[in-house]
């Protein structure tokens, strides 16, 4: 099949989070199977750089980087690549089906007119973005009543990552039976050969007797990331050998965080690393005791990562529907400080609960959450699907 993927920022970007890896490693693995793919993304690499060519070759995909008005706007999800609109009108006959990653973008809405024009299918993937949350209400309502909910109903499939998200597709009109569950995963070949523990804790002076409770991920106040930290303010009370990492770019929220610390008193034993990537991210994994994320949309693939080295989870019922989090892998728990207190606790200081979260999260991500499994499934129930109902 020729595919073509579309999403506002594309690797190298992956100062945009788990959205830009899922849709590389999807990309990876159908051009690894023999897929022609293409994808159409802005130049954007974060708030401000950004990315040189305007085309280059990945590991046998095509990437068109189309320039943005404004990076600044892109950082803030406002992505205005309007190159793309000539790129579609030219060639979207080439392709057999369209994958879009993310709901409310400025492309999205070319690919939806040029798609119906010449009728080629057009999957929607909307990674979390579905919800109105509690930002950018007003906009989101006035985009979806001019191009959401039509986005939803011409597309062939919508994918969803979890059931809360397959629900929240329903409650937008779209039918049960253009809803696919499809996880995120992982790269199996990057954890054949995980890193060595210590590196990590070296690099920050982290001594071998504390433990570690890490986030890793986007540092924006939508993240509960500050529940953590004053949960953290109590914890460090009974568990003083410790540290809390937090490892991510800033998104507008990282000034708070400190001063957060700082009047907790807790500034030094809070450390912000800024972004990492790679096997440097890996290192933060595997010297990590806990992973903590207090709120999230979609399924994050840094839970899937977490649980590829043996890292056990800790979320809570602000987070999507993912069922094979809770007394599995981790604990799923109210959205307070006392309940992620408590939670961090019993797996610190139960040796044969670690283990088993531990090795029931390796078993899971390396046998079911892996991106061999996952395309096979995107091939067949979703692509293959809209091409043949053409």
């Amino acid at each position: 099949m020729k595919i073509l993927q579309m999403i506002p920022a594309f690797y190298p970007a992956l100062a945009y989070g788990g959205t830009v890896n899922v849709a590389y490693n999807i990309s990876k693995e159908l051009a690894k199977r023999g897929h022609e793919v293409t994808v159409y993304t802005s130049d954007t690499l974060d708030k401000d750089s950004r990315q040189k060519e305007n085309f280059t070759v990945i590991n046998d995909i095509k990437v068109y980087y189309f320039k943005n008005i404004s990076n600044r706007l892109a950082w803030a999800r406002f992505v205005l690549n309007t190159g793309v609109i000539s790129a579609l009108r030219k060639n979207i006959n080439d392709f057999d089906i369209i994958h879009l990653h993310g709901f409310r973008n400025f492309q999205n809405v070319f690919c939806n007119y040029y798609a119906k024009e010449h009728n080629i299918p057009y999957v929607l993937q909307a990674h979390g973005d579905l919800p109105y949350a509690n930002q950018k209400i007003l906009i989101k309502k006035v985009i979806d009543s001019i191009i959401g909910y039509r986005l939803l109903h011409d597309a062939s499939k919508v994918i969803a990552l979890n059931k809360t998200e397959a629900d929240q597709y329903k409650k937008m009109g779209v039918s049960e039976n253009k809803i696919e569950i499809v996880s995120n995963g992982i790269d199996l070949l990057e954890y054949e050969c995980p890193p060595e523990r210590g590196q990590f804790r070296n690099k920050y002076h982290i001594s071998n007797n504390e433990k570690i409770i890490l986030y890793l991920g986007r540092i924006h106040k939508t993240k509960g990331i500050d529940l953590l930290v004053e949960a953290y303010s109590d914890l460090v009370k009974d568990i003083k050998e410790s540290r809390l990492v937090i490892v991510g770019p800033d998104d507008g929220h990282l000034s708070e965080l400190k001063n957060q610390t700082t009047e907790l008193g807790i500034e030094d034993k809070v450390l912000f690393t800024g972004p990492l990537f790679n096997r440097d991210k890996l290192t933060a994994y595997v010297d990590a005791d806990v992973f903590v994320t207090p709120k999230f949309s979609g399924l994050p693939v840094t839970f899937i990562e977490a649980c590829a080295c043996g890292l056990p989870i800790i979320t809570t019922t602000e987070g999507d529907d993912i069922d094979w989090i809770n007394n599995n892998v981790g604990f799923v728990v109210e959205y307070d400080k006392c309940s992620i207190y408590q939670a961090v606790l019993k797996i610190l200081q139960d040796e044969k609960l670690w283990n088993d979260f531990s090795n029931n999260g390796k078993n899971l991500a390396l046998q079911e959450l892996n991106w061999d499994k996952i395309v096979t499934k995107m091939e067949s129930d979703v692509y293959e699907c809209c091409v043949n109902n053409i």
